[in-house]
C-alpha cells in the first residue's frame, strides 16, 4: 500500500494503525525494562532512556521548525512537570522488575482516573457524577488488584500505583503547558531535564550494560518516543473517544507477552480489577461524549 492509497483510508482506521504502533511501542518498552532490570538499576534505565531520546528529539526539532520551537517562559512549570513524570517513570520501571507485566499495566490504567481528580483541584474542572462514578470504579478495581486485606502488598505494586499518580500529575501540568508550548518543546525539555535526574543517582552504583543488553537499551530509548509520537498522531486523526479505548488493548497484549515469554499467569483478582478500572475509563469517555453531543 503506497502513501496515496493510505491517505484515502478512513481517518479512524488510520488512527487505529497509529495506535497499533503505540501499543507495540509500550509493550516493547516494558519488555526492554524487564530485561535491563537484570543488570541495571532503575535510575540507570531512566538515564539511558533520556540519553538516547534527547538527540533523537533534537534531530526532529531541527527538521521541523528549528530551535525557535523551544523558546519558553515557563521553565519552572516544565521542571515541575518532569519531576512528577520522572517519579512516575521510576515507579513504572521499578515495578517491571518485580511484578507481572499485566499487573503493571493494569495499575497504570488508573492514570486517567487520578487525572480527573487532579483536574478538579489544579485546573478547576467540575467533578460530574459520571466522572465520580469512573473514579469509584477505578479505585475499587485497584483495591481488588492490590488486595490489601489478603496479606503483604508487594512494594512494587505500590510503586506502580504512585507512578500512576505521578503520570496523572504530569498529564495535568501538560494541559497547562500546551496553551503556550509546542509538543516538541514539551518532549525536548522532558528528555533534557530527566537526563541529569537519572544520571546523578545512577552514578552511586554505576554498571555498564553488557553487550547483550545494549539492544534493549536502544529499544527502551526509541520505543519511549515512538509510543508518544504514535499516540499523538492517532489523536490528530480521531477523537479521544475513539483512540483511548484502543489503548485498552495494551492489557491483553502485555498479558499474552508475559505468558509466552515469562510464564506469567493472570489471577482472578487481576482480571476482575482490570475490568473495573477499564469500565471506569469507558464510563468517563461515554460521559464526555454525551456532554459534547
Amino acid at each position: 500500500m503506497n502513501i496515496t492509497s493510505i491517505q484515502h483510508v478512513h481517518p479512524a482506521w488510520r488512527a487505529a494503525l497509529w495506535m497499533a504502533g503505540a501499543l507495540l511501542s509500550f509493550s516493547a518498552m516494558a519488555v526492554g525494562g524487564r530485561e535491563l532490570a537484570a543488570e541495571l538499576s532503575t535510575f540507570q534505565i531512566l538515564f539511558f532512556r533520556s540519553l538516547i531520546g534527547l538527540p533523537l528529539v533534537g534531530l526532529v526539532v531541527m527538521r521541523y521548525g528549528g530551535p525557535q520551537q523551544l523558546r519558553t517562559r515557563r521553565l519552572p512549570l516544565h521542571l515541575l512537570r518532569n519531576l512528577a513524570h520522572f517519579g512516575g517513570q521510576y515507579g513504572w520501571f521499578y515495578g517491571l522488575a518485580f511484578i507481572s507485566l499485566a499487573e503493571v499495566f493494569a495499575i497504570e490504567f488508573t492514570v486517567p482516573l487520578w487525572t480527573a481528580l487532579l483536574a478538579v483541584v489544579v485546573l478547576g474542572e467540575r467533578l460530574t457524577p459520571i466522572r465520580l462514578l469512573a473514579v469509584i470504579l477505578g479505585i475499587a478495581g485497584t483495591f481488588i488488584i492490590l488486595r490489601p486485606g489478603s496479606g503483604m502488598i508487594h512494594p512494587a505494586a505500590l510503586a506502580v500505583l504512585l507512578a500512576a499518580f505521578g503520570y496523572a500529575t504530569a498529564h495535568t501540568l501538560t494541559r497547562k503547558l500546551v496553551s503556550t508550548e509546542t509538543p516538541l518543546a514539551i518532549l525536548f525539555y522532558m528528555t533534557l531535564i530527566q537526563l541529569p535526574l537519572g544520571l546523578i543517582p545512577a552514578l552511586t552504583d554505576w554498571t555498564l550494560p553488557s553487550p547483550a543488553r545494549w539492544p534493549w537499551v536502544i529499544v527502551v530509548g526509541v520505543s519511549a518516543l515512538t509510543a508518544h509520537y504514535c499516540m499523538a498522531r492517532a489523536l490528530r486523526l480521531a477523537d479521544a473517544t475513539v483512540v483511548v479505548p484502543l489503548d485498552f488493548l495494551r492489557l491483553p497484549l502485555i498479558a499474552l507477552i508475559g505468558a509466552l515469554f515469562y510464564g506469567e499467569t493472570v489471577t482472578w483478582s487481576l482480571a476482575l480489577g482490570s475490568i473495573l478500572i477499564l469500565s471506569g475509563i469507558a464510563t468517563n469517555l461515554w460521559g464526555e461524549q454525551r456532554r459534547q453531543e
